[in-house]
């Protein structure tokens, strides 16, 4: 009966993105809840009670948090940008939990630390180049792009290291976690708005995410 939770996950996220794009930004926020509720309970059932599930599950969980904490800078628009703010801090600390589960098994860790500097820096300045952001917005990308980035890095480690169903789930939501946090940065700051990408943003998020989950299920 889990899996239910993840078609159920996909039609909520899809009715989110309708009411959102209608304006409806309460029921908006309320369900894009919901949809992220399905994939922190998936992560919870799929659980095996060890450190590194239990540090996933509650990078799902801050993950959740986050995601209504986004939505709420629509509802509250005022105050949008400090709420965007605190949003990307907790979906940050997120990451973290996500790292701290999977670092230990990375046999290369001072070349994964290297590499993610060098992407960073190479992806920030692409990016920079293709928005307009205050200083503040970019100095927090800088520092929540590197945790991405350092997570994929590590990630891929580990699965060339350590080749297994759960490393490459977990790569693999990994990655897709960082291209939907591309998109949202460019459809963000960039010079237009566009519908289609935040579509594409939020379908590759959620998929990340319910990889992520799902990665528990083998682990």
């Amino acid at each position: 009966m889990r899996f239910v939770l993840i078609p159920l996950c996909a039609i909520l996220a899809f009715v989110f993105l309708q009411r959102e794009s209608q304006k409806q930004y309460v029921t908006a926020v309320i369900l894009k809840g919901l949809a992220s509720l399905c994939f922190m309970f998936l992560g919870l059932l799929n659980s095996s009670g060890t450190k590194v599930a239990e540090r996933i599950v509650w990078g799902l969980l801050v993950g959740c948090i986050a995601d209504v904490l986004l939505n709420l800078r629509m509802v509250f628009p005022k105050k949008g940008q400090l709420i965007f703010l605190i949003g990307i801090l907790v979906f940050l600390s997120g990451h973290v939990l996500y790292l701290t589960a999977v670092f230990p098994m990375c046999q290369g860790k001072a070349v994964s630390v290297i590499a993610a500097v060098i992407l960073t820096a190479l992806l920030m300045v692409w990016i920079f180049r293709q928005i307009t952001a205050k200083p503040a917005f970019k100095i927090f990308g800088v520092v929540y792009l590197g945790a991405i980035m350092l997570l994929n890095c590590v990630a891929a480690d580990t699965l060339m290291a350590m080749p297994s169903a759960f490393s490459a789930i977990f790569f693999a939501g990994s990655v897709l976690f960082l291209v939907s946090d591309i998109v949202l940065i460019l459809n963000t700051f960039g010079s237009e708005f566009r519908q289609s990408l935040r579509n594409i943003n939020i379908g590759l998020y959620y998929a990340g995410q319910l990889l992520l989950s799902m990665s528990l299920l083998v682990l």
